[in-house]
């Protein structure tokens, strides 16, 4: 399209640059010269040679005003405190094509710049409106539809809008992973929540783009079409040219994306309807039919700033923004309304103000409507938490032919066989839980025929297939983004993370994703997951930082997740069958930390005695979330909390402390670290005369702290306590581990030093 000139001149930094744009619409219409053609039947084109039809015309420009005049509704009211949120759509109302071109069923991600995009898709379903569920969301009302009043998210659960809370990439990974999942669903007789020859969109900003989790996303989606593996989804890049006030480098995105191999790229004009509908439609024609991933760049424009608080003749000057302002969608759509003779002036003024009439009407009365007023209102949607059903789920054993295909014979079932090691045990559970449940995926690196650099997924592959234990790129952001698209699709993903120090690189996916979905969606949506991470300290032979790293804190402190850490193998399987009760029951995202250093440990006191070896529980047996287990229950001389390799430690501790001191000890393996159990280890404490914290983490941030909170917040602040801990410091290799590690000598050390 070509600019159309600014009829309104701005003089100084004081005019309101959305009155201006406002304003332009309004003379642009009135000032209009061109001479009206007849106007088009409903199917005909809206002008000639377009795709897009009269009908099509007529909604999407519907639906660009909507956007607009929300984003006007939102400046106006947010000074008066009626409005929370200003991040506006204005000159990407051309990303309502989008929406008309796919489907309601089609998961869709997105830009936080949508509101075109949702205001068409609502046309999808009959009974619902655009304005008035917006409007309770820039309201924060409680009667939002979307997240509850927790946040603005353009989002819906009839709509199959997944919301999104920032958008500054982080949602890339999980819409490939979803698309991966659509077609995964086939190859495992999954049946899928929409249709199988659905896509999954996902719209982001040109400064996004080169972020480091968008070009994982891009890197994955490649990778996969290069194997010919089906992939189907749609990257929207509505191409503004800025971010915030960094300036993309011109013509950077065609650059950098239309000679990519296995990403095909497409084009489209998002600032002229009847010139860039047909484009969309070539895209969203090409990955429905291909099933490849597909990068549809979509011209856009950003007038009115980034938001409200965004005064860019500031930074800016005016006849910059009169230029950009120039090229704004809607004078070209009020041009092809007029050119078309579907409106003239007076009706196309007359609609542009019922529009507005009808957004801001919808805001006042959200206004009025119920605010969430209690911290319990909060939280509500953050951890749902059905003890009963998740008990119930956890023993369900009513899948015993399936186990008996897997394992081979009554003779051979797990529980049947002497007491193992934790390694042998996790990996008998992990064959039971894919024989429970047909919708579970286990997947990582290295995880299929090699069975996992320590063994722990061994035989998986063999007795369930590619299908379903398989090996992924060496991504650990991919590989919880795709456990976020199986998770929306239904399915029961479990992701290996292969160290805890690779975790980290890749939090935000569970801190900012994952984590956030049932909160922000008013728990409609979910991402019911079991995290497979291998961690701790302590390996002797083979360490330093990345393969010993007892760092926890990038875990305890995400709301909303469940961490379990085992040390001995009865209790990994039946805490392994919780979290994936929990998964599917409440849908919660869950983290099983296993301790590297005990997968082989057989032995507690000797060489050769055995003791850490334990018996297969059988399928109905489970561990309650914030289950402890007491070793020496009455013992009350000393109490030892602490949890894995700091289980074994203190044990072996405790016998020593009993034959120097004479005490009785009694040892408390908390077992369950996010959330930890307050009124247990509040309960354990009263009738301890000495507590000893053994955390194998480090001084600062680590699980000994919250423990120590329980405790004094559990009246037992006066109680002779001492804290066991690591180092805050990077692990080293070798032997030096071991100086900044806690062992044995100095829980004894600490219980000495309590002797007075």
């Amino acid at each position: 399209m070509n600019a159309i000139p600014n009829p309104i001149p701005a003089r100084h930094k004081n005019v309101n640059r959305a009155e201006v744009c406002d304003q332009n619409f309004v003379e642009f219409v009135r000032n209009w010269t061109g001479t009206p053609r007849r106007a088009p039947h409903a199917d005909e084109p809206v002008l000639p040679g377009s795709l897009c039809s009269a009908r099509d015309f007529l909604d999407l420009f519907e639906s660009q005003l909507v956007s607009r005049h929300l984003d006007l509704m939102a400046r106006v009211l947010r000074v008066k405190n009626k409005v929370f949120y200003t991040i506006g759509s204005s000159g990407h109302e051309g990303n309502a094509m989008v929406a008309r071109l796919t489907r309601h069923t089609d998961p869709a991600f997105l830009h936080y710049r949508s509101g075109g995009f949702m205001a068409e898709r609502f046309r999808k379903l009959p009974g619902m409106d655009p304005i008035m569920d917006s409007a309770l969301s820039f309201a924060a009302s409680a009667e939002d539809p979307a997240s509850g009043g927790r946040h603005k998210v353009w989002g819906s659960k009839p709509l199959w809008v997944l919301p999104q809370t920032s958008t500054i990439a982080s949602h890339l990974p999980k819409a490939l992973g979803t698309a991966v999942a659509i077609e995964q669903a086939r190859r495992i007789g999954h049946a899928l929540p929409v249709p199988d020859d659905s896509i999954a969109i996902c719209s982001f900003g040109d400064a996004s783009s080169n972020h480091a989790t968008a070009q994982t996303a891009f890197n994955a989606a490649a990778w996969t079409a290069y194997q010919k593996l089906p992939a189907p989804v749609l990257f929207v890049c509505e191409d503004n040219g800025i971010g915030i006030s960094v300036k993309t480098p011109n013509d950077w995105i065609h650059a950098n994306f239309s000679g990519r191999r296995d990403l095909d790229y497409f084009y489209a004009d998002g600032l002229d309807l009847a010139e860039g509908y047909e484009q969309v439609a070539r895209a969203v024609h090409h990955v429905r039919t291909t099933r490849r991933p597909t990068f549809l760049h979509l011209r856009t424009t950003r007038i009115m700033g980034h938001a409200g608080t965004d005064f860019e003749i500031e930074w800016r000057s005016v006849e910059e923004l009169m230029a950009v302002e120039s090229t704004d969608p809607l004078l070209r759509s009020a041009a092809i309304g007029l050119e078309s003779g579907l409106y003239t002036k007076d009706s196309l003024l007359a609609k542009y103000e019922d529009v507005r009439g009808k957004c801001f009407a919808a805001a006042e009365e959200a206004d009025r409507r119920p605010k969430i007023e209690t911290l319990a209102h909060v939280i509500e949607p953050l951890a749902p938490y059905s003890p009963g059903k998740v008990a119930a789920e956890a023993v369900r054993a009513d899948y015993a032919d399936k186990r008996l295909a897997v394992f081979g014979s009554e003779d051979k079932l797990p529980e049947k066989l002497p007491p193992r090691h934790l390694a042998i045990q996790i990996n008998n559970a992990l064959h039971d839980l894919l024989a429970k449940y047909p919708e579970t995926l286990l997947f990582g690196e290295d995880v299929a025929q090699k069975g996992g650099v320590y063994t722990l997924t061994k035989g998986l592959h063999k007795a369930f297939k590619n299908a379903r234990v398989f090996n992924t790129l060496l991504d650990e952001t991919m590989i919880l983004g795709l456990a976020q698209g199986y998770a929306n699709m239904g399915m029961l993903p479990i992701p290996e993370i292969q160290y805890l120090a690779y975790f980290h690189n890749a939090c935000d996916q569970i801190r900012g994703e994952a984590a956030s979905l049932q909160f922000f969606s008013n728990n409609q949506y979910r991402n019911p997951m079991v995290v497979r991470i291998a961690g701790l300290g302590y390996q002797r032979g083979f360490g330093g930082h990345f393969h010993n790293d007892n760092s926890i804190a990038a875990l305890r402190d995400i709301p909303g997740i469940v961490v379990g850490c085992p040390s001995r193998g009865d209790d990994a399987a039946m805490m392994l069958r919780t979290l994936a009760a929990l998964a599917k029951v409440d849908g919660r995202v869950t983290i099983f930390l296993e301790p590297i250093a005990l997968y082989m440990t057989k032995d507690l006191y000797e060489a050769g005695d055995g003791l850490w070896s334990t018996a297969y529980p059988a399928p109905d047996q489970a561990m309650p979330l914030g289950e402890g287990r007491v070793y020496e229950e009455g013992a009350d001389d000393l109490v030892i909390f602490t949890y894995g390799n700091g289980v074994p430690m203190s044990l072996r501790a405790a016998r020593e402390i009993e034959k120097r001191l004479g005490w009785k000890v009694r040892t408390v393996d908390l077992r369950w670290l996010v959330p930890l159990n307050e009124s247990f280890i509040a309960a354990q404490a009263k009738s301890a005369k000495r507590i000893v914290v053994v955390d194998e983490g480090r001084h600062s941030a680590g699980v000994g702290e919250g423990v120590i909170t329980a405790i004094v917040e559990g009246g037992c602040g006066a109680t002779p306590l001492r804290r066991v801990v690591g180092a805050d410091t990077y692990t080293p290799l070798a032997g030096a581990a071991f100086l900044v590690l806690p062992g044995d000598a100095d829980i004894v050390a600490a219980a000495v030093s309590l002797q007075a």
